[in-house]
């Protein structure tokens, strides 16, 4: 199955904040956006139709599923994908190589420059 997705290419911040999400586990969406919000996943607010859209988006791309679990009839529960896994490992390497390039450049806060 051909994907829109690239590996080297750069994910939006919902996306990552998405898969971020789903690599601790099975989340539904409200939990999903709440982990969004904070610091440590980007601090990306999202409202739904962006959380579903981007959803759709990736479950077209094979990026994460809708799993079986269910604790309410109304809430689907999504998990990570392999091809999502290396999606997202991809993009964490692809970062950290910016940011070692900007802290050898001297770009960050603590290197006084900026």
């Amino acid at each position: 199955m051909a994907t829109g997705i690239q590996p080297s290419a750069p994910l939006s911040p919902a996306v990552l904040a998405i898969l971020l999400s789903l690599a601790e586990g099975e989340k539904h969406g409200y939990a999903m956006m709440k982990d969004a919000r904070t610091p440590e996943r980007g601090g990306v607010a999202m409202g739904p139709g962006t959380l579903y859209g981007s959803i759709e988006r990736m479950m077209r791309d094979g990026l994460v599923e809708e799993s079986s679990t269910q604790d309410n009839e109304r809430r689907r529960y999504y998990r990570l994908t392999g091809l999502g896994g290396t999606v997202l490992a991809a993009e964490l390497e692809r970062l950290d190589a910016a940011v070692r390039s900007a802290r050898l450049l001297g770009l960050l806060p603590n290197g006084g420059r900026l």
